[in-house]
């Protein structure tokens, strides 16, 4: 059945399409089912009995209604909403961690709803996507451009599937990925190979007897009846930028530096992943926090993080929280990767990068393009804002702010006490357009820990001992940073 309302979002007409629409007439054996149901609650309800249970022991069948909000126009995409479960993060391979506790995983509550199960079924026809949930919840799905992907959005979930599920290409799907995509919503992302509309959603009881499952099915379409998610703007927006509410105090002469760490990555966005199935984002985040206990120690900073689970930050909420804050310093925490089986044997150790509209050469050029897809991969809209033009202007207040020159100056005193204590790549100073450094007010930079790839860096980075060394030789770059800006301030 389809009807037609007004979006309160943006007061467009609206078609619906509802499944299991309440005021179809039922078949007679469904009717005798309904009336027994109702004599059983209204028996429960006298006796004490919750009307789930009693539903559950009637064996009734879970079928939820679910919602398909399509705009007529070609401007925006199909926005489904469904009563489905919620999501939190497969646990990735975790680096090992002793002298400090590890919250590479953001709490779920105990009663969230869990996935269990995501497939991929069908052709470039027409592909079904099924996702099984503990019970059902509310979803919200839409669809983006550039490059093509289909979100779905849930509530803060547990997601437990097993080591067999696929993330291979299937019909119009060529890869998903799945994970928290802030304190209160996981993410599914599905990459799909051209434009689609999602012509049917349900959720149904699970024919695993346990659970329902959320089933979509998607269906080719021209470029021209494609358009951007509805449901996706504003919220990715906000998402996006986001809006750091909890600033430094007012800075006096006696107020310590604001040094604010940044672990790469998280929830959807794992970053680069190592042959063992270790995660950057669980790397970035473990050195993280030996680096926030170790600068605390010193009693000389005021240490901030962006993100202190595994939770999904997009890059401008990590400038903006920098600025918020009154950074002082910015360090941003990765770990490289490559692809070509040649050189990943060979291609190793940590790497410093500064800011440049123009990459320091074609490495540097990709990891920033890598690096930067990071709010693609977690579902996402594109900005539309010329990154190069965007560059050109930072750079120019930045050699105002003489906050070039200090970042420069870190970064040389960074690869000097990196190179006392863990190996360094061949060239350890480089330089790009990472969206993430392009700050007017603090000097930033972005280390990459190590190369994934390679399979002695991989092991060194599991280990906590190495993750010390890493951080204590931060420490004293920042150390050796701040001494100098205050022999400098000192008439």
């Amino acid at each position: 059945m389809s009807t037609f309302r007004r979006s309160s979002r943006t007061g467009r007409p609206v078609e619906e399409w509802s499944f299991g629409d309440a005021a179809a007439p039922l078949p007679v054996a469904p009717q005798l089912a309904a009336i027994l149901l109702a004599v059983l609650v209204a028996i429960g309800l006298l006796l004490g009995v919750p009307p789930r249970a009693l539903a559950e022991a009637a064996g009734e069948d879970k079928i939820f209604n679910t919602t398909i909000a399509r705009k007529p126009d070609a401007g925006e995409k199909p926005a489904a909403t469904t009563n489905a479960p919620s999501a939190a993060t497969a646990a990735p391979a975790r680096p090992a961690d002793t002298d400090e506790d590890q919250t590479d995983t953001a709490a779920v509550a105990a009663d969230a709803a869990v996935v269990s199960g995501i497939t991929v079924a069908g052709d470039k026809r027409r592909t079904r996507l099924a996702i099984e949930l503990s019970h059902g919840v509310r979803a919200e799905v839409f669809t983006l451009a550039a490059p093509y992907r289909v979100v779905i959005d849930l509530p803060a979930v547990g997601f437990k599937l097993s080591d067999a599920t696929k993330q291979a290409a299937k019909g119009l799907v060529s890869g998903f990925r799945y994970g928290l995509f802030s304190e209160h919503k996981g993410r599914i992302v599905l990459d799909v190979t051209g434009p689609l509309r999602i012509d049917g959603a349900r959720m149904v009881a699970s024919a695993r007897g346990r659970g329902v499952t959320l089933a979509l099915e998607m269906v080719p379409v021209s470029v021209s009846d494609f358009g951007s998610g509805t449901g996706a703007g504003v919220a990715a927006a906000e998402t996006r930028a986001g809006i750091y509410e909890d600033p430094a105090p007012p800075k006096t002469a006696a107020s310590k530096p604001v040094v604010l760490i940044d672990p790469g990555h998280g929830g959807i966005d794992p970053g680069a992943v190592g042959s063992s199935n270790l995660m950057e984002k669980a790397i970035a985040l473990a050195v993280a926090q030996k680096l926030r206990r170790r600068l605390a120690a010193t009693g000389r900073y005021d240490v901030r993080m962006t993100r202190t689970s595994d939770v999904f930050v997009s890059l401008d909420k990590r400038v903006a929280m920098s600025r918020t804050l009154g950074a002082d310093l910015f360090i941003s925490l990765h770990a490289d990767s490559i692809a070509s089986r040649t050189y990943a044997p060979v291609v190793r150790g940590a790497t410093v990068y500064t800011l440049s509209e123009k990459a320091s050469d074609e490495q540097a050029r990709q990891m920033a393009e890598k690096e930067n897809a990071s709010d693609l991969v977690a579902g996402l809209s594109g900005t539309g804002v010329d990154e190069n033009d965007e560059v050109r202007s930072i750079l120019i207040d930045l050699l105002k702010r003489e906050t070039a020159n200090f970042s420069a100056d870190f970064s040389s005193m960074l690869v000097s006490h990196l190179g006392k204590s863990v190996s360094m790549s061949r060239d350890p100073r480089r330089s790009a357009a990472f969206k993430v450094l392009k700050q007017t007010h603090a000097p930033s930079v972005l280390i990459e820990l190590g190369f994934m790839s390679n399979a002695a860096d991989e092991r060194l980075m599991r280990q906590s001992e190495w993750q010390g060394k890493i951080a204590q030789s931060i420490v004293a770059a920042v150390d050796a940073f701040f001494d100098k800006r205050l022999a400098r301030a000192v008439p």
